[in-house]
């Protein structure tokens, strides 16, 4: 069973809600059973926003690659490839960091 805390959000998983909430300590009258519905959700997207994280630490990887490649400036159609690496990057991080808070405005988190 899933409990949402009704004052930060926060999503525990267990047969009953916790004594408090493990993010803000209140008490667990502030919690409430996520419908199946609604469980399903966060439990399917969780592997899509691990992915999504993943492509983010990815795309941080790509991006210091490219401005080292940068650096180097062995020719100038090289530096090119790596300057379209670096923008690249950053649209691949923020794609995903927006598909990240989708999720979450949909209650999939």
């Amino acid at each position: 069973m899933l409990w949402k805390c009704s004052v930060c959000g926060y999503i525990y998983e267990g047969d009953a809600a916790p004594e408090k909430c493990p993010k803000c300590a209140v008490p667990e009258h502030k919690f409430s059973n996520l419908s199946e519905e609604a469980a399903n959700k966060i439990t399917d997207s969780t592997r899509t926003n691990d992915i999504h994280m993943e492509l983010i630490k990815l795309a941080a990887r790509m991006k210091r690659l490219a401005e080292e490649g940068m650096e180097i400036n062995l020719d100038s159609t090289c530096y090119v490839t790596f300057k379209k690496a670096q923008e690249e990057a950053g649209i691949i991080k923020q794609r995903s960091k927006s598909e990240i808070a989708d999720h979450a405005g949909k209650g999939k988190w």
